[in-house]
């Protein structure tokens, strides 16, 4: 074998030992991309929390907690699918630790059982996902709903007794819906005369919540409701146009999130109220525990209950309290807290009203 052939075979060699170790390297490197990394999927950028909110203090709380760590975001956009992908991506990358904010809670249970038995811890966020969830964080949700109860009742006053109520719930894959109706129903049921329409609403969609609005106003008229229960401002909105195209004024109409409209409809007296939940101590407790769980360390001293969905009980959970935002305490609540800039919520026809208020 001449010097030309020996170096083309030593080379030929050299290549084909090569190939393999370099895939196994870059399985290697893919199984462990996610060490430093902490997964964040939220479910959809329609509410204006989230985007504005949510992923903006936990990115900041993990990056105060931990300066080697990243986090891997995505929002579903209200679509199952794209969150599964979203899930499944970040498993394979090698993230152990996913903050899930679940568009379907139920579709989610099996991906979070499948990661799980893979090591990877899933906190469950504002929403319980079905199946293996290590960590739970959010609101005690039936309280929330007897806000928005009491909420209504206030806002109906000596009529109550006498008030038949409508009710827009929130959609049926959100798990928190139903907490909030049955905390609802907790308070309104006895106090009022009757509930005459009651629609869970899919996907919180604002244009569905106007339609069925429209709906009960055409089947029932103008004088056959006396107050509107909506799950949240998104809704609310909807339905707020409905009535206001029905000629309708002064109906009692309540939501949740403290949205910048919401709380403008709430100056203008167009809505009742909304419900605050101050969203820093939930998505910053939501950054430790996730940090916590990348490291080793304990929870405990962040989780102060546990709750269960229908796989697993026990989980170990910390749940945060809300409040009625409304005229006479908007400026102690939401103002007071930096959630809306004033000059923001009383812009334009809004002005007068406001100062009426002492908003400056």
């Amino acid at each position: 074998m001449n010097a030309i052939m020996r170096r083309a075979l030593v080379s030929a060699m050299a290549l084909s030992l090569a190939a393999p170790l370099a895939a196994c390297g870059k399985d290697q490197q893919e199984a462990g991309a996610g060490k430093d990394a902490i997964g964040l999927l939220l479910p959809e950028n329609k509410a204006a929390r989230y985007e504005k909110f949510d992923h903006r203090i936990i990115s900041s709380r993990i990056a105060s907690l931990c300066l080697e760590c990243k986090v891997d975001y995505g929002n579903a956009a209200q679509q199952v699918d794209t969150q599964k992908r979203q899930f499944d991506a970040l498993v394979k990358k090698g993230v152990k630790v996913i903050i899930l904010d679940p568009v379907d809670a139920q579709a989610a249970k099996s991906w979070v059982d499948s990661a799980a038995k893979k090591g990877v811890q899933v906190v469950a966020y504002d929403r319980l996902a079905e199946g293996d969830v290590a960590a739970y964080v959010s609101y005690d949700n039936e309280k929330i709903g007897r806000l928005q109860g009491q909420g209504l009742l206030d806002a109906l006053g000596s009529r109550a007794a006498s008030a038949d109520v409508v009710m827009m719930n929130g959609s049926p894959t959100d798990p928190n819906a139903p907490a909030y109706k049955k905390g609802a129903h907790d308070v309104l049921d006895g106090k009022v005369h009757k509930v005459v329409y009651e629609k869970d609403i899919p996907d919180w969609d604002a244009a569905i919540a106007k339609k069925k609005m429209t709906d009960v106003i055409n089947s029932r008229g103008p004088q056959g409701f006396d107050a509107v229960y909506s799950a949240n401002d998104g809704m609310a909105g909807g339905i707020a146009e409905a009535l206001k195209a029905a000629g309708l004024k002064n109906v009692p109409l309540g939501g949740q999130d403290a949205e910048l409209p919401a709380l403008q409809r709430v100056i203008a007296g167009t809505q009742s109220f909304t419900i605050y939940k101050e969203v820093r101590p939930e998505a910053e407790t939501a950054a430790e525990i996730a940090f916590r769980l990348l490291r080793g360390k304990s929870i405990n001293g962040l989780t102060t209950t546990t709750a269960g969905n229908s796989s697993k009980s026990g989980i170990p959970a910390r749940l945060f309290k809300a409040q009625i935002v409304t005229k006479k305490n908007v400026n102690d609540t939401v103002v007071r807290d930096g959630v809306v800039r004033t000059d923001l919520l009383c812009a334009g026809d809004l002005a007068s009203a406001c100062a009426s208020l002492g908003l400056k």
